[in-house]
């Protein structure tokens, strides 16, 4: 029996208290769902800058389809921006873990706007941490990102080998792990930070020019819309299962293994593809669906801040908190794209 299914089995006898922030978004609406199934009381925290109602309904109905359970009633939604502290600590109040999701993503949205991102990111995620250190929450985990590889080249990514920042969004989620770290030296206060890797699942919005390429490609393909790579199409990345990231939150957040608290993570599955073969896949898995053809990609120029190659190191995740990727990115493309067919 892996750890995951053992938590999972654990969590069903024993009920506890999570403030999920960003729980109106992608990531967090999924991590809503897969803790009202596991039988949890959430508390949910959004500002609905980029998230919405309709996430959180979907995530409380897939979870009342997938037990057989009504669950609306274990879920508490507060909307509050992380960027008001006391709204934060009202949200944490009573709150056993923190699973920390509220963020303003994008490299190129974080290259137009630096202030805002500061302020979401940084000033947010500051919040966070003063609220949940007053109210003795057991443990944050939160989300970093990738991103915080910089410039540094070397493949896979390993946790304690990082670059200079290429972006301001990069900027801030270092300055996150920066202030996780203090706060551990400082007030004993215990954390873990998740390095996302290119997650992607259902419910991530395609719309919109900071639309992540997977949703956005697979929604153009439905409506069959013109579909663009920036770049010759050789980028390539570790494109990593929601299902995954699920995985490695609840493990971080209930490890009991002392080595493994306060500590940085690489979230991600482990290998790459490139936008090419991205391309290739979504189109082949969309034509055989819909028996249908369709239009060529086309070729841009590289965006501002991207890097080449990305690819992790899950090494660490997998000896102290016992991660395992369970879901390639052929499964979890074929799960994604089938829910987009049926709901786009």
């Amino acid at each position: 029996m892996t750890k995951f299914i053992q938590l999972q089995k654990n969590l069903l006898k024993n009920k506890k208290t999570w403030l999920v922030t960003g729980s109106a978004g992608f990531i967090g609406s999924n991590l809503l769902e897969s803790l009202l199934s596991l039988n949890q009381l959430v508390i949910g925290m959004d500002n609905f800058d980029t998230g919405c109602v309709e996430n959180m309904e979907m995530a409380i109905e897939d979870a009342e389809r997938k037990t057989g359970k009504k669950l609306r009633e274990n879920f508490i939604f507060n909307e509050g921006d992380i960027g008001n502290i006391n709204e934060c600590k009202k949200a944490c109040k009573g709150v056993d873990y923190v699973l920390h999701q509220a963020a303003l993503g994008s490299v190129p949205r974080s290259i137009e706007d630096p202030i805002s991102s500061n302020r979401a990111n940084i000033d947010g995620f500051l919040n966070i941490l003063i609220a949940s250190k007053e109210a003795s929450v057991k443990r944050l985990v939160y989300a970093s990102s990738s991103s915080t590889y910089g410039d540094h080249d070397g493949l896979p990514k390993i946790e304690h080998s990082i670059g200079n920042m290429l972006s301001p969004y990069a900027v801030t989620k270092r300055v996150n792990e920066l202030y996780a770290d203090v706060f551990h030296k400082t007030y004993n206060f215990e954390s873990i930070g998740l390095r996302y890797f290119n997650i992607f699942g259902k419910r991530q919005d395609p719309q919109g020019e900071y639309a992540a390429v997977i949703p956005k490609w697979i929604e153009s393909f439905i409506k069959d819309e013109d579909i663009y790579i920036n770049g010759d199409g050789k980028t390539s990345r570790d494109f990593c299962y929601i299902e995954n990231v699920i995985q490695m939150n609840l493990l971080s957040a209930l490890t009991n293994e002392p080595s493994a608290v306060n500590q940085i993570y690489n979230a991600a599955l482990g290998d790459r593809i490139s936008l090419n073969e991205l391309y290739l896949i979504i189109r082949n898995h969309i034509e055989l669906k819909l028996q249908s053809s369709f239009k060529e990609i086309s070729y841009r120029d590289f965006r501002i801040g991207d890097v080449l190659h990305s690819q992790a190191d899950i090494s660490k995740a997998r000896d102290l908190l016992g991660y395992e990727a369970t879901y390639d990115v052929y499964r979890g493309l074929e799960y994604t794209i089938d829910w987009y067919l049926e709901n786009v």
